[in-house]
């Protein structure tokens, strides 16, 4: 098993502390950034930050649908990880100051991706079509921060 890893970044026109805490923002903000790719979204303990339990299903491709139950922490200031209890997906937020009134969000996924030929096409094109859906998010994130 090659394990796999999907990054995308976007600079927002908005302080990083506000850009944190709406990604943090579980039972409030989250669910109206998510994509059509996600589906059955569902806080079950926490909401902000640290300590959220989070649920949802994510549609990477027509016949590929992971149901994903995260548990949130928070390392270190400006960063949110979450871990799949359902598979050892593990997404990480990092967001950082990106000059006056900006920020630089940066998500990163990574998980032990299939053997053999399975695995050589899922590390070829999974990245693409995760990156495409956080890129997607990040968007969205942008627009409900620089309004």
């Amino acid at each position: 098993m090659a394990q796999v890893e999907a990054t995308t970044e976007r600079i927002i026109a908005a302080d990083a502390e506000t850009v944190f805490d709406t990604l943090a923002d579980y039972s409030g903000a989250r669910e109206k950034l998510l994509p059509e790719h996600f589906s059955e979204y569902e806080v079950r303990e926490g909401g902000d930050g640290e300590g959220t339990l989070v649920h949802w299903k994510l549609q990477a491709t027509s016949k590929r649908v992971r149901d994903c139950l995260l548990e949130v922490t928070e390392p270190t200031d400006g960063q949110l990880v979450e871990k799949d209890r359902n598979s050892s997906m593990v997404t990480t937020w990092i967001v950082t100051p990106a000059g006056e009134g900006k920020s630089k969000a940066v998500v990163s996924t990574v998980w032990n991706g299939a053997g053999g030929i399975g695995g050589f096409f899922e590390k070829t094109f999974a990245p693409k079509g995760l990156g495409r859906i956080y890129d997607a998010l990040l968007a969205n994130l942008a627009a409900h921060v620089e309004k």
